[in-house]
């Protein structure tokens, strides 16, 4: 794989069944280098397997798509002419699609009702001359009054609350109504479902007084209508989100983080899956166990209980949670990740990745996974060997690594993820690839800290983060170095994000194992993050401890011990961790004489690597070869 390469990486958007379950309809994304934009449009499957794919839609952005309760329609987001994402609907057995929506800033995810006669979703609402009319730079000031004011990847938020909205009547033979606004306020809402009778909508929202100092998010119950009153339906005590209700609307299901005694806690707090009753009356109660899994993503109610996906060693698998709780059972639990699921009438499907494919559509059975697509292109991807190395102390660190064709010794790049509690896992990752097709031997594990291996593992870092983290790191690094294919003499370290900051961390601490290193959109100063990322304000001290300890956790504290050539790499509008990291990270190498260089890229945020525009994604590629090419 090259850079270029990109390209055959395509993304399954999340299903949607037809309510007898015979047919699946969902959305292929891949990245465009002509258009430099990533290109998508709705597909359509037969779920018995009884024909290939065929596609639904000829916009080339359309995403989203959902059938409606029954069965005539398929709502789904197309761009506008402003490029702005608006609610369609399409006829199921085909013809052409109408636009039911209109928002100045777009529109989110429609959610059908009931009776499949209106829908509702999210539309940020921008305050007036902003956003739509004039020059960015001649708007009105904003007046910044609370501390969770903007948010990476999307910009300010106080001056555009997303409100929850139900359209009219879905007529194709009339004009689109007006849509009703059913919640006020500046309050940002979101996660929106129906009650089966269609009398009520909840959602998820933080409009709580102390909103601006904790993690808490409520879950909210409110009739489909202009002017009435949300009621709280959770208590105040954990984040919640993404609910739905059970199939008699008695009761919510949801997904939910408990947040320590301050409500600020959440370093490696174990999601789980969480039942409430839909009037408030009692508190929730947790389905799941307390240490693991770590449930992700959406869930939907069976006869039988809650599927949920949840990350486990590298793995997410797709799991039936009991409606009255304890241990969940496997529907489809292998070497994958299920990115997506839907299930109707018996059947369910679900978009999942894997060493081979960056995404599949699959039949869940029985006996396992049933293919119904075969997106795959381009050249086989190498494959990565599970590995499992020790620390002194004996703790297990789980991971993979994948050498290049060829006897060797090839160089070698140790890789760190972000998060830190996320995870490396079975996937087809375009890092991996286009380092070990180049020649490089990639090394990649999940170290304490990390999801998908239970709380203790994920929290084991807490005010200890760089020595912990990089303990077990390099323990995994000397077990794949055991291998007389990979040159222990010329290994080179990268990451982004908490990556990046281990990055620099090990080459301030550890630089006498690595030739050079790549720091990439890294926190490498805490006292600066906290006062400038969109997260500070939170963010820190549940993790590095109290502020007396930042400087002693911070890896720009140990510049001056950076004897290895340092490539810094930092996005312009990274709110995440913003660019001043990356500058004073470079200033201070530079100063001293260190040989250094800082890569910036203009219009990206924090997730340049992933979603970035397809033409930075290839520079930055191009620049990681050539760094190493030169030093390794």
């Amino acid at each position: 794989m090259k850079p270029t390469d990109i390209v055959h990486l395509h993304t399954v958007g999340a299903p949607t069944l037809s309510p007898d379950g015979s047919r699946a309809v969902f959305c292929v994304v891949r990245p465009d280098l002509e258009e430099d934009a990533y290109l998508g449009s709705l597909w359509s499957v037969p779920t018995d397997g009884s024909a290939a794919p065929t596609r639904l839609t000829r916009g080339d952005r359309d995403r989203s798509p959902v059938f409606s309760p029954d069965g005539r329609w398929i709502a789904f987001l197309r761009p506008d002419e402003d490029k702005r994402p608006q609610i369609h609907v399409l006829p199921a057995d085909g013809g052409e699609a109408w636009k039911v929506s209109a928002h100045p800033l777009g529109a989110g995810a429609p959610v059908w009702s009931p009776d499949s006669t209106r829908v509702a979703y999210t539309a940020r609402i921008p305050e007036e001359k902003r956003y739509v009319d004039g020059e960015p730079g001649k708007e009105p000031p904003r007046r910044i009054t609370g501390l969770k004011y903007r948010l990476d990847g999307l910009g300010y938020l106080t001056d555009r609350p997303a409100h929850v909205f139900v359209s009219a009547p879905i007529d194709p033979a009339a004009e689109a109504g007006e849509p009703v606004q059913v919640t006020e306020g500046g309050f940002d809402h979101s996660g929106v479902a129906w009650r089966p009778d269609g009398g009520e909508l909840v959602f998820s929202a933080a409009r709580h007084e102390t909103r601006d100092t904790d993690l808490v998010e409520d879950l909210w119950a409110v009739a489909p209508e202009a002017g009435a009153e949300p009621r709280r339906v959770t208590d105040g005590t954990l984040g919640a989100g993404a609910p739905v209700y059970s199939a008699d609307g008695a009761t919510v299901f949801f997904l939910g983080d408990r947040l320590g005694e301050d409500l600020r806690d959440f370093v490696g707090r174990t999601t789980a899956v969480w039942s409430v009753p839909a009037d408030g009356s009692a508190a929730p109660t947790r389905l799941t166990p307390e240490e693991d899994p770590r449930f992700t993503g959406s869930l939907a109610v069976t006869e039988e209980g809650v599927l949920a996906t949840a990350e486990r060693r590298g793995a997410v698998d797709l799991l039936l949670v009991p409606f009255g709780g304890g241990e969940p059972v496997a529907v489809l639990a292998d070497k994958v990740q299920v990115q997506a699921f839907d299930t109707a009438a018996g059947v369910t499907v679900a978009a999942v990745a894997d060493g081979r494919s960056s995404g599949e559509l699959v039949a869940v059975e029985p006996a396992g996974a049933r293919a119904l697509t075969s997106l795959a292109s381009g050249a086989d991807p190498l494959p990565m060997t599970e590995l499992v190395a020790h620390t002194a102390d004996g703790h297990p660190v789980h991971g993979w690594v994948a050498v290049p064709e060829g006897e060797g010794p090839h160089p070698v790049l140790l890789m760190i993820h972000g998060g830190p509690f996320s995870l490396y896992g079975h996937q087809v990752f375009d890092e991996t690839q286009v380092y070990a097709a180049a020649g490089y031997a990639v090394v990649l594990c999940n170290p304490r800290g990390s999801s998908g291996y239970g709380q203790e593992h994920g929290r084991a870092i807490i005010g200890a983060v760089g020595e912990v983290s990089a303990t077990d790191l390099l323990a995994f690094l000397d077990e794949a170095l055991k291998d007389e294919r990979l040159d222990a003499s010329r290994v080179g370290v990268l990451g982004g994000s908490h990556g990046g900051f281990m990055t620099t961390w090990m080459a301030g601490h550890h630089g006498d194992r690595f030739r050079a290193a790549i720091s990439e959109r890294a926190v490498n100063a805490i006292d600066s993050f906290s006062g400038s990322s969109d997260i500070g304000s939170l963010f820190p001290e549940p993790l590095y401890g109290p502020p007396e300890s930042w400087a002693k956790q911070s890896p720009l504290t140990y510049a001056d011990r950076i004897d290895i050539p340092v490539l810094i790499i930092h996005s312009e509008e990274d709110w995440r961790c913003p660019v001043e990291q990356a500058q004073r990270l470079f200033v201070a190498l530079k100063a001293r004489g260190a040989e250094t260089e800082m890569l910036l890229f203009p219009g990206e945020g924090h997730e340049l690597s992933r979603s970035g525009l397809p033409s930075h994604r290839v520079a930055r590629f191009e620049a990681i070869l050539e760094w190493w090419s030169r030093h390794l």
